[in-house]
């Protein structure tokens, strides 16, 4: 009985991605978290040792998260909260979402978990799926599950001879000084039926890495709406 409880509530790295995957997201990697890091503990102190990143890259999640608010409505955070929360639950685990506060700092345990990188226009590059990705939530585990060996290619914008993300932006909200919110929600709600609105951030298009994982229109349309609605 012992070794059948354990083997439902303690995943490998393996049968826990399998499931990620059949619920719509794409598995970020893992790590084994340090004092710096940042990771919460559990409600009676307990150690995190394995910690597990939950996202999105291509079409999977999109389309899980439309059936499921055909069905009954819903936003898409209450979608991954539901969705990963009933993971975390059946594996003992706790999850973690970058959109509850205390936020969690998911762009550091990003780039401890896979190839994601500090790109020009300050968003993560990942080394497969370029600026076309995001978090979901993470998964914080009791055990130290088996983990593969980081992957430690380098960043891709090392190796690009245009840098055409920095030119992109319509109104120029990237440069070396940050990030310019408000004059992209700006340009997004007053060019309501074309450009970024339509098809997404044009500086995301621009980048040469991971075009086959680029946001389905009516994705991108469902994320401008929500990014507008969100800077007001």
């Amino acid at each position: 009985m012992n070794q059948h409880k354990r083997a439902i509530d303690v995943p490998s790295l393996d049968d826990l991605e399998r499931e990620l995957r059949a619920a719509g997201f794409t598995p970020c990697g893992g790590f084994r978290p340090l004092a710096e890091d940042g990771v919460p503990q559990f409600s009676d102190d307990g150690p995190v040792r394995t910690v597990v990143l939950a996202g999105n890259a291509g079409p999977q999640m999109w389309r899980a998260f439309e059936a499921a608010r055909a069905a009954e409505p819903m936003s898409l955070d209450d979608w991954s909260e539901r969705t990963l929360g009933a993971l975390a639950r059946r594996w003992g685990a706790r999850a973690v979402f970058p959109m509850s506060k205390p936020y969690a700092p998911f762009q550091r345990w990003a780039m401890r978990a896979g190839p994601c990188h500090p790109s020009p226009v300050a968003m993560l590059v990942h080394s497969d799926y370029g600026l076309w990705h995001a978090f979901r939530g993470a998964l914080l585990f009791r055990h130290e599950m088996a983990l593969p060996e980081r992957d430690v290619r380098p960043s891709p914008c090392e190796e690009c001879g245009t840098r055409a993300c920095l030119s992109a932006c319509p109104v120029s909200a990237f440069s070396a000084t940050g990030y310019d919110v408000g004059a992209c929600a700006a340009h997004v709600r007053a060019s309501p039926r074309t450009g970024c609105a339509q098809v997404g951030c044009l500086t995301r298009h621009a980048c040469p890495v991971g075009r086959d994982y680029r946001y389905e229109p009516a994705q991108a349309q469902f994320h401008m709406r929500a990014f507008i609605q969100s800077h007001p």
